[in-house]
C-alpha cells in the first residue's frame, strides 16, 4: 500500500497540474470507486460539476481536493489507486474508475484502480480538513507535529515500537516498509517494548523516520511494481536504497549479517539480527 513518501509525490503532481482549474464534467465508471461516497456516484458528479480545484492537501495517507464550494474531493489510493494526467485523446486505461474533465484543453484527471480497494468521496464543508479525516494525527514532516506531544504517547503506550509506529492515532503516514527502515537506521528491533524507551531513544528514532520519508520523497516514492506510479505514470527509486525491507538473507550493509524476514501482523518485518537484536523474553511469532 502507498504509503507518505508515494502519496505526498501524488500530492506534488496534484498541485502542479490540477490546482486552479474549473471542472465540467465527472464520469463515475465503476461504483466501488465512491462507495464512501454515501449519496451515490451520480450525486458525486453533480455536486463537483463547475466546481474549481484550489489546492491540493494530505493528512497522513489520504489525498484532499478543496473546493471553491467548501467542499472538498477526499481521496485514499489503496493498494494499486493511480491518479494520472492524461490528454483527453489518450486511450482509456483497462482498470478506468472515475474520469474527472475541466473546461480547460489541458490534461484529464484519471482515477485508476486495479483491485477497487481504494476511493474518492466528497467532503461536504471540507477544504480546510475533511471531519472524515480529522482523526488521523500529523504526520512527522508536518510543520504542525509535535515532537514531544509524539514522544510522550509513545513512552505512554505500553506496546511495540513498530506497532506504534504503524499506528495512525500517533503519527500517521508511516507503514511497513519505512518503519523497517527507519528501525534499522535507529539500530532498534520492532518488538522492542515503547514503554522502556527513553526520551532521547524516542526522539533519534523519529529522527530516522523523518530522514527517510524525507529522502523517499525525494525519490518520488518505492514501486516495486507498476501499480504505484506519479501523476505522470512514473515509477519511483527509493527501492534501490532500502537497506532492510525486503533484502532477507542479502548482507546488512552495516554488519554483512544476513537480512531476515519476521511474521508481523500477516505481513513481514525485515531486520538485521546483529544491528537489531530482539528483545529478551519476546514470543516469536
Amino acid at each position: 500500500m502507498p504509503e507518505l513518501p508515494e502519496v505526498e509525490t501524488v500530492r506534488q503532481g496534484l498541485a502542479q497540474w490540477v490546482v486552479g482549474r474549473r471542472l465540467t464534467a465527472v464520469e463515475v465508471l465503476h461504483p466501488r470507486a465512491v462507495r464512501r461516497h454515501a449519496a451515490g456516484g451520480r450525486h458525486f458528479s453533480d455536486v463537483l460539476a463547475g466546481r474549481t480545484i484550489l489546492g491540493a492537501r494530505r493528512r497522513g495517507k489520504y489525498l484532499w481536493l478543496p473546493l471553491d464550494s467548501g467542499d472538498a474531493v477526499i481521496g485514499h489510493l489503496g493498494m494499486s489507486g493511480q491518479l494520472l494526467l492524461q490528454p483527453p485523446t489518450a486511450p482509456d486505461e483497462t482498470h478506468l474508475r472515475v474520469r474527472f474533465r475541466f473546461a480547460d484543453t489541458g490534461p484529464e484527471l484519471r482515477f485508476v484502480d486495479q483491485r477497487t480497494f481504494g476511493g474518492l468521496s466528497v467532503s461536504e464543508g471540507g477544504a480546510d480538513l475533511p471531519a472524515e479525516i480529522a482523526h488521523i494525527a500529523h504526520d512527522p514532516i508536518d510543520p504542525e507535529f509535535s515532537e514531544a506531544a509524539f514522544v510522550a504517547a509513545v513512552r505512554r503506550r505500553h506496546t511495540e515500537v513498530k506497532r506504534a509506529l504503524l499506528d495512525q492515532t500517533l503519527l500517521s503516514g508511516v507503514g511497513n516498509i519505512y518503519a523497517d527502515e527507519a528501525l534499522w537506521r535507529a539500530k532498534l528491533h520492532g518488538a522492542r517494548a515503547t514503554d522502556a524507551l527513553t526520551g532521547p531513544a524516542a526522539l533519534r528514532l523519529l529522527g530516522h523516520v523523518r530522514d527517510v520519508l524525507g529522502e523517499a520523497i525525494k525519490e518520488g516514492g518505492t514501486s516495486f511494481d507498476a501499480l504505484y506510479v506519479n501523476v505522470n505514470g512514473e515509477s519511483g527509486y527509493f527501492d534501490r536504497a532500502l537497506n532492510v525491507y525486503g533484502r532477507e538473507g542479502q548482507p546488512c550493509r552495516r554488519c554483512g549479517a544476513p537480512i531476515r524476514r519476521e511474521a508481523f501482523m500477516n505481513r513481514s518485518s525485515f531486520s538485521c539480527p546483529r544491528c537489531q537484536p530482539r528483545p529478551r523474553g519476546t514470543v516469536r511469532v
